[in-house]
């Protein structure tokens, strides 16, 4: 019975065919991307030089802090 109901309606097979083609839509479209990165190595480059200098910037910042705070219990 459930059989003959399946091949009545067909809505059964339709839907992984289509999810199917969605699937490779999808792989097909991030696989046509573009490496932005890699053809504009000099702009990473440089955000990089960034972080590293804003990182090294707020590391000292945070010493100055701690050395002035010990110091200023260091005299108590």
């Amino acid at each position: 019975m459930t059989g003959a109901k399946c091949q009545a309606c067909r809505h059964h097979k339709m839907p992984a065919i289509q999810r199917s083609v969605v699937v490779r839509d999808t792989l097909n479209l991030i696989a046509k991307r573009s490496n932005w990165a890699g053809r504009e190595a000099g702009v990473i480059v440089v955000f990089c030089v960034v972080f590293i200098v804003l990182v090294g910037l707020v590391a000292l910042f945070i010493h100055k802090k701690c050395a002035a705070r010990r110091e200023r219990k260091a005299q108590f």
